[in-house]
């Protein structure tokens, strides 16, 4: 039996929305062994979602120049950051 790659955060969320709405799901899945892949899965899923989704964002509202204005740009890059992180969890942690 390999050692598991702990979960990431989107992963333990995952598991958390589990365990506490889908009861019935999440022990089926503990039960079966279907549980860890299911959140390294979702984990993987969310991560390359969220750098896709700061992609987009960053097209559609680029942000200010970093140089000149370091705390505009770190207000900025933490919005999207905020506006994507809501759209994944809508998606695939929360469904």
């Amino acid at each position: 039996n390999q050692p598991r790659k702990p979960l990431g955060k989107y992963g333990r969320l995952r598991r958390t929305y589990l365990k506490e709405q889908r009861p019935v799901l999440y022990n089926t899945m503990l039960l079966s062994g279907s549980l860890y892949p299911h959140l390294m899965e979702v984990e993987q899923t969310a991560e390359s979602r969220m750098q896709q989704m700061m992609t987009e964002l960053l097209k559609q509202n680029p942000a200010p120049d970093k140089a000149q204005n370091q705390l505009m740009w770190v207000q900025h890059m933490n919005s999207l950051k905020a506006q994507a992180e809501e759209l994944v969890m809508t998606e695939l942690i929360y469904s």
